[in-house]
């Protein structure tokens, strides 16, 4: 396996006399050849017996383990006229292929500082390899010679690198061209008309990727050149390949942010490329014509091509990242009104599988909606829902759920679009997705108490479906909905009779202990089924009625309400005796005929009397709580005296409830809008200048480059921007792994960057001797995976190098990486010496971002999370909001609860906080303190708070950081104060 690296720090020792000095970590350039670690060291003899007389086969693995002792220290002269002599005239490809990673490793200078007179034979052999017939043997060494740093090497070599210019395959052209890039940047002196040459090269060349590398050459070499040939083929641009397309579109970029008064010569070829047949093109073309211009147009074009982008990619990753830039040119206000034309042709999204995707989409889409096309969009949501009702799949039910919220927030945003959408989403009720159903129920009780004109469509639509639901949750909402809204008499009737058919027959007990007993009264026989004559076996008649063939079929299907009853869910019994209470109220009010009113009433405190004593006849599987039976009992009380403030109580008081409620979630919801909207930038005439060259990074915004802050980002460098200048410094984040007076000094700086972790790690050698085989050999705790072993290296007397690792990170836990420094000593008879290094701990914050939900998606998260985590509270804080914004600090968690829940002052608090890690892991906890009141005013906070996760990891990682910085944040909040 050969591995090969562009190392980067390519400085040079230079001595007096004209001395040239490089020790192996300053090499230009080198490679790692992967070999089994048990193999025995070759020697010298045995590699040069290989060399002069093995076989092809023999003399690859010859040069292969020649080329790893070289890697590792050895010198080996001796090797390299045999090599010339007898693999070089060697005709194989792989033998060619080594060779050249050879030639990158030897050394090539003798202590003199002066070129090998044996490379006068090497450089002639590559000037015979650039004249090859085979085109590949060409193309792979003009690939070599761009990784030459040797100007003496290179001189020879120069009229056959021109010749290669002209040769009929383009592999050898395309490399031709790399390598004239390569040499006129490193040592332009030995071809000053490189530009010229190339330009001229561009205009008469067919083949894209070779003119995708002489454009980019001239980008960089010659920028007016490049300019001069894009202007004079601006509209064949279409014609050309997407590689080409690319580097055009990066230059558009560079010249119009350098110059803006270009942008006119330009902007036209941007937009054609936004009809490029390449995906990639299109998108790259789109953002760049956002930067450049601002115009309605420009951002409608663009916008129109994101979304073309995403309908087509099959690719899930790509539709999150474009449907990202989307909602980024959402955020921009000028642009917000051009995107809103656009809303329909975003619901086209909608047709992707992937629930993120589609969830993104809607919410986008719910933003950008206006009461032009809110119709439009609801007709497209309507359809959606229709399309998940005989659809199986796993996240239909979620996407059902996403839809009904949308729904409901458009008939809050544009209530006259209400009445269209309330029977459609009333269907749900019935439906076997639990959670779709109570968001519609959520939805409806929010429109009944708003729409006063609506009230008797939603209630007639209720009544219609009431008798086909199927869940216990929602049968209980739709009873309180009914009990609160019908008001009139006939209202009243339809949901008694809807409510003794979900119970059967009156009294529950002595029905359920006749159909035990399989005891039916002749008249039940005869309303249930018909009569059937058989013939017996003897010839004679028998009667059986149709009910006593299906009596079993009727024990197990009881209506729904008698068998929630029945399974022990007497809370539903409860709920059911306030919503009679309610109606039968309210029956006396609208109803003069005493006669009909004490009838109603009497069956109401029936059916409530009936729940009570099956409650305590031991039928059920389990037996009914003493909190029910007070509420129903309750219920009967009330109903037997008909008091007036009773009555005020359960038809005014609840009402009045929901409408505070109803009222504070709206002032929410405001709040957070307000938070959410971006200030609109305003420059003061007395504001500093800020210079590109001196401001942060982060604080560039538009004018930043976005081509170098992309590159910059798939690099690992972050671009956030920290409160504390010093603590943005890389020193903040250096680890020291040994310690002073060790032989070997070493240092690491820790850089996160969501997947990865990359591990620079500076090592310096604070003795005389030259370290041998320096190994940095590393090891890890927890979900964290070494991708490479570091190679080893040979460190100068008191010399210094650098070494990185990567680590990838597979979950979200606290994670240790520990280790050790190897190396031999050259000349000691010992064995190997060992440094034994810190141990580096990864902190689980670098992972964690807060996130937000739901009341509803909280609780069932916390009831279906396996894995909890009990803290005590042990700090020296002694306010309780200093504590929980201490816990929000150090977690990296948000805080559900609401403000209005946790003002004021109690001397106890219990708070929702939740957050989701890069992998997409929820973590969840609850904070419960107190301050009792008879402690003094600078006794600590007591408590505990229960973290909880799906993986036990998460769970145990969150609560020993939250242990270790209670203390600490008790302390700086001390020295604040």
């Amino acid at each position: 396996l050969v591995i090969r690296y562009k190392h980067i720090r390519m400085t040079r020792k230079r001595g007096t006399g004209n001395k040239k000095m490089s020790t192996l970590a300053e090499q230009p350039c080198y490679t790692l050849i992967n070999i089994p670690s048990d193999a025995e060291p070759p020697t010298e003899m045995g590699l040069k017996s290989d060399l002069e007389k093995g076989d092809t086969k023999t003399k690859i693995e010859a040069l292969k383990k020649t080329i790893q002792m070289i890697l590792n220290g050895e010198k080996m002269p001796s090797l390299l006229m045999t090599i010339i002599r007898f693999v070089m005239p060697v005709r194989d490809h792989t033998i060619k292929k080594m060779l050249l990673i050879f030639w990158e490793i030897v050394p090539k200078y003798n202590p003199d500082g002066k070129m090998l007179h044996e490379f006068i034979l090497v450089c002639d052999a590559y000037r015979k390899d650039l004249q090859h017939p085979n085109e590949f043997i060409r193309g792979s060494t003009l690939r070599f010679l761009c990784k030459l740093k040797e100007a003496e090497l290179l001189e020879p070599l120069m009229p056959a690198i021109r010749q290669c210019l002209e040769h009929r395959h383009s592999y050898v052209r395309r490399n031709a061209v790399l390598a004239i890039y390569t040499i006129y940047r490193n040592f332009d002196f030995l071809i000053p008309d490189a530009p010229e040459l190339i330009a001229k090269f561009l205009e008469g060349e067919q083949d894209m990727s070779c003119k995708r590398n002489a454009f980019m050459m001239l980008i960089h070499a010659d920028q007016d050149r490049a300019l001069n040939y894009l202007s004079s083929c601006i509209d064949q641009v279409n014609s050309f390949g997407d590689i080409l397309q690319l580097v055009i579109v990066e230059l558009i970029y560079k010249v119009c942010h350098a110059n803006p008064s270009e942008r006119a010569r330009f902007i036209r070829c941007i937009y054609n490329l936004l009809n490029s047949s390449s995906p990639a093109v299109k998108y790259e073309a789109a953002g760049t014509l956002v930067t450049l211009s601002s115009a309605p147009t420009a951002v409608k074009a663009a916008a129109s091509c994101y979304i073309e982008l995403i309908v087509k990619e099959s690719d899930n990753n790509v539709k999150l990242i474009v449907l990202d830039r989307l909602i980024a040119l959402r955020e921009v206000p000028a642009h917000e009104k051009v995107l809103q034309e656009l809303v329909m042709d975003i619901l086209r999204v909608l047709s992707a599988p992937d629930l993120e995707v589609r969830k993104k989409t809607l919410g986008l889409a719910l933003d950008l909606v206006t009461s032009r096309n809110i119709e439009e969009m609801v007709l497209v949501l309507k359809k959606e829902v229709v399309k998940t009702n005989n659809v199986e799949h796993e996240d239909t039910g979620k996407y059902r759920q996403i839809l009904v919220r949308t729904l409901h927030q458009c008939s809050i945003k544009f209530p006259d679009i209400a009445i269209t959408i309330i029977p459609v989403l009333i269907e749900f009720l019935c439906d076997q997705n639990e959670l779709a159903a109570l968001d519609v129920l959520v939805f409806v009780r929010e429109a009944i108490q708003r729409f006063e004109s609506l009230r008797p469509v939603i209630n007639s639509k209720l009544l219609e479906v009431f008798p086909s639901v199927k869940a216990l949750k929602i049968h209980r909402a739709a009873l309180w909905i009914l009990g609160e809204y019908c008001t009139n008499s006939e209202d009243i009737q339809s949901v008694m009779t809807l409510i003794r058919q979900s119970l059967g027959e009156i009294p529950i007990v002595d029905d359920e202990i006749k159909k035990a007993a399989g005891e039916v009264d002749e008249d039940e026989m005869q309303s249930t089924g018909s009569v059937q004559k058989l013939v017996t076996a003897d010839g004679t008649y028998a009667t059986q009625s149709a009910f006593s063939t299906t009596t079993v079929s009727k024990k197990e299907e009881r209506p729904p309400m008698r068998q929630y009853l029945m399974d022990g869910e007497f809370f539903a019994g409860a709920a059911l005796a306030t919503t009679l209470t309610k109606l039968a109220l309210r029956f006396i009010e609208c109803t003069e005929n005493v006669k009909r009113q004490n009838s109603f009433v009497a069956e109401a405190m029936l059916i409530m009397a009936s729940i009570i004593h099956f409650g305590k006849s031991g039928l059920p599987t389990k037996p009914m709580t003493d909190d029910d039976v007070d509420r129903i009992a309750t219920c009967l009380r009330v109903l037997a005296e008909r008091s007036s403030l009773m009555n005020e109580i359960f038809n005014d008081g609840c009402r009045e409830s929901l409408s505070l409620m109803l009222a504070s979630k709206v002032e929410e919801e405001k709040e957070l809008q307000k938070v959410s909207e971006r200030k609109a930038v305003k420059v003061q005439a007395d504001d500093p200048i800020a210079f590109n060259q001196l401001i942060n990074k982060s604080e560039l915004g538009a004018t930043e480059n976005m081509f170098e802050l992309t590159l910059s980002q798939a690099l690992g460098m972050s671009s956030k921007k920290d409160a504390d200048p010093i603590g943005a410094s890389k020193l903040n984040k250096v680890t020291q792994l040994t310690g002073f007076s060790d032989p070997v000094y070493a240092e690491a700086y820790v850089n996160v960057n969501q997947f990865d972790i990359v591990l620079d790690v500076l090592i310096v050698n604070q003795t005389s001797d030259t370290l041998q085989n320096l190994t940095l050999e590393l090891a890890t705790l927890g979900d964290l995976k070494l991708v490479e072993k570091p190679s080893p290296l040979m460190l100068a007397p008191h010399d210094f190098c650098n070494i990185k690792a990567n680590v990838k990170v597979a979950s979200t836990e606290n994670g240790i990486i520990f280790g050790n420094i190897v190396y031999d000593v050259s000349g000691a008879a010992s064995d190997r010496n060992c440094v034994v290094l810190n141990d580096i701990h990864i902190d689980i914050m670098d992972y964690i971002v807060p996130a937000s939900c739901n009341d509803g998606e909280f609780r069932q998260m916390w009831a279906e999370f396996e894995w909890e985590n009990k803290v005590a509270v042990n700090t020296n804080i002694s306010d309780l909001q200093i504590f929980l914004q201490h816990v929000i600090k150090c977690t990296n968690m948000k805080c559900l609860t609401p403000d209005k829940a946790l003002s004021g002052e109690c001397g106890f608090m219990a708070a929702n906080l939740y957050a989701k890690s890069i992998f997409g892991e929820d973590v969840l906890a609850n904070l419960s303190i107190e301050k009792p009141v008879h402690l003094p005013p600078t006794a600590p906070v007591q408590g505990h708070i229960r973290i909880r996760a799906k993986s036990q990891g998460m769970a145990l990682s969150m609560g020993d950081k939250i242990n270790l910085s209670q203390k600490s944040g008790a302390k700086m909040t001390a020295v604040a104060k």
